[in-house]
This record gives structure tokens, sequence and C-alpha cells, in this order.
């Protein structure tokens, strides 16, 4: 029975969405010429409205939908007496066109509200039941499409009606969930922050999502971190501060996996961007600066100057062993690799220190002291008065107004 009443509701999801095409088909190309009310997209909509009871008799949600494919129909008929060439019609055809165009709209807009009630319906049935892995991770990514296609406060009714926030959040703290549910969660809660962060914001900082985004510890948590951190700003960046969660950021740093040392180097970034003065005092006790001198000279150190003259020497051949040549794909595939790696960490001191700078967290005095700081921690970490030198003069240039 609920493969059968599955079936027919994707069978009505399929002609709402045609029928949502033809509308905005119709609201973007008005009719001007009596050929034009043989049009396809019009065609598909007078066809429907024949068939409005076989479809839509079950869903009191589409009562009205019924009513505007009528007015649309009757509408139409009225367009097409008037196409002579009187000045009745000539006054006339506009006005129908409007009208037509408004009509148009409001079937789009119910279609799409019906749509989002079975999505949100949907989402909410999925996480509490035992819908697959692929199907859940489908319908949450839907649900994000949605949400950030920006706001709609129709939807938002919808989304706080069910409770779909705390749902979210309850899949992204919950470690039965497989990674990839938890990440597209995670993802979700993101988007709804961006809809309304008026409505979402709060949600975020008064529960456990933050906590749970940082120990889960992937790129895809803390790429939606940062991303929180960005619409969120000073607030959540105190929340994170607050839960002695920084360390854990600065160890992201030092990850195996270079996907996460990326993102948490943008993520830091935010946070000296956005961060008060406890936020940036607990990053250069946890030893921020000497992590990152470290990663720009692994990424910019004599090994890859020699990997670099290593490579040029055997530019555009390959390497004979035993008189087979091998392919060098991966050899280049390495050197592009690091040579990422090179270019996201070059100057990542000096990067750190203009962020405090313009940022919006910290007391002008403040900047000035920390800078101050940053030289110092500088030449504590340089492993050569040359290195440091180097350092110094990128932080006090690329720090400048």
């Amino acid at each position: 029975m609920d493969e059968a009443w599955e079936e027919e509701n994707q069978q009505v999801i399929r002609v709402l969405q045609a029928l949502k095409q033809a509308s905005q088909d119709l609201q973007n190309n008005p009719i001007s010429r009596k050929d034009d009310s043989n049009s396809s997209s019009l065609n598909a909509l007078l066809e429907l409205e024949n068939e409005a009871d076989t479809f839509f008799s079950n869903d009191p949600h589409l009562s009205n939908l019924s009513h505007h494919l009528s007015n649309l129909k009757t509408l139409v008929n009225k367009l097409q007496q008037c196409q002579d060439y009187s000045i009745g019609s000539f006054l006339r055809r506009p006005f129908y066109n409007h009208e037509i165009s408004c009509v148009a709209g409001s079937i789009e807009r119910e279609i799409q509200a019906w749509i989002d009630r079975e999505m949100v319906e949907n989402l909410v049935k999925s996480i509490q039941g035992s819908v697959c892995e692929d199907e859940k991770v489908k319908i949450l990514s839907q649900f994000e499409t949605r949400v950030s296609q920006g706001f709609n406060r129709d939807l938002q009714d919808l989304v706080l009606k069910a409770n779909v926030f705390s749902a979210l959040e309850s899949v992204l703290c919950n470690s039965e969930f497989s990674k990839r549910i938890r990440e597209q969660s995670a993802f979700a809660i993101g988007a709804l922050v961006r809809f309304n962060k008026n409505v979402f914001v709060g949600q975020v900082l008064m529960g456990p999502a933050v906590r749970a985004l940082i120990s889960m510890a992937s790129r895809s948590s803390i790429q939606v971190l940062c991303s929180l951190i960005k619409s969120i700003k000073s607030p959540i960046v105190d929340e994170i501060e607050s839960n002695g969660e920084i360390p854990k950021i600065i160890s992201f740093l030092s990850s195996e996996d270079f996907s996460i040392r990326v993102q948490a180097m943008d993520c830091i970034l935010e946070i000296g961007y956005f961060g008060r003065k406890e936020a940036i005092e607990a990053m250069l006790e946890e030893g921020l600066i000497k992590k990152l001198v470290e990663l720009q000279r692994s990424e910019m150190g004599d090994d890859l100057i020699e990997m670099d003259r290593f490579d040029d020497e055997r530019k555009n051949r390959g390497v004979c062993v035993g008189g087979v040549e091998i392919d060098s794909k991966a050899k280049k595939e390495s050197e592009e690799r690091r040579v990422l790696e090179r270019e996201l960490f070059k100057n990542c001191v000096a990067r750190f220190a203009v962020q405090l700078e313009v940022g919006e967290g910290l007391r002008q005095r403040e900047k000035r002291a920390f800078k101050q700081e940053i030289l110092g921690r500088v030449r504590e970490a340089s492993l050569s008065d040359a290195e440091a030198a180097t350092i110094v003069a990128e932080v006090l240039w690329g720090s400048s107004p």
C-alpha cells in the first residue's frame, strides 16, 4: 500500500513540476498574437485543467490550484475572442494578458507551496524512519538546495512548525548516523542560517551544533563551521572560545588530511577577522604562530626547490626501469599537489596578521598589541635570522593599511 501511495505521489510531483515550468514560461512570454495561444506551455496548463479532478481530488491543499486553472482557461478564452483589429480588442488584450500572467504566478506559487510541504514532511519522516542512507542524503540535499534559493515566508512557517532545525541538529549530533548523513545535515543547517539569520542563529548558539561540527573533524564539518562564522560573526566565535574549542581547531592544522588543513586555515582566518581579544589570545597561547611558521616553512622549504629542479630535468619524458618506460603521471600529480599546498599556505602568517588588523573583533589598541606579539612569536619560532626577517617583513608590509 505504501509503495502504491509513493508512486502516485511521485506522479503528482512530476505533473506539478511540469506545470510549474509551464507557468514560468507563460509569465516570461505573455501571449501577444493569436498563434501564441496555441503554445506548448499554455496547452499544458489548459490540458491539465481538464484532468485536475483526477490528479488533485484527493489532496485538499490543491483545491486552489484547480480554481486557478479554471480561471486561466476562462481568461484565455476571452483573450482569443478579442484578436481582431478593433479598438476594443486592442484595449482589452493587455488587460487579459496581465490577468493571465497573474494567474500563472498564482499557479506557480500554489505548486511550490505543495512541493515544499511534501519536501518538509518527507525530510522529517526520513530522519525518523528507516530510509536507506542514499535516500536520506538525497532528501537532505534537496532541502538544502531549496532553502539556499532564498527566503520564503511560507517555507519558513513549514520549517518551524515541523521543528526541522531540531531534527537536523539531532542527526548532526548523533554518531549512530553515518558520516555522509551527518555532514549533509550540517550543510542543511548552514543553509537555514543563511535563509534567515534572525530566526536560526539563536538556535545554533544555544544548541550543541557547533561542538558537534568541531568534534566530527571532517573537511565538510569544518567548511560548515567556517560558513557559520562568516554568517554569525563574533557571537559564534565567543561561543567557540568559551567552550574551549579553540585548541581543537588549531590542531586541525596538523591533520594528515590535506583538505582538513586547508579548511582549518580558512576557519582560523575567519576567527581572526571576527574574534575578540579572548579568542585571539587563546589562539596565540595555543601556539598558532609557531604552527603557521612551520606550515609556511614546510611548503616553501628546500625540499620543494630540490623537487622542482629534479622534475625540470625530467620534463616531458618517463623513467626507464628494466627497459620499460614508466609514465610520469603520478609524479606530475604529486608535484601539482605540492605546488597547490605551497600556494595555499604561502605567507600564512602575514595573512593571519592582516585578518586581525582589518577585522571587526578587536579595538585599535588591541590590534597594535597583537601585531607586536605576533612579530615576537615569529622570531621565537624561526630557525634562522633570515627566516625571521623574511616573515617579519611579510607581516609588516602585508598588514599595512
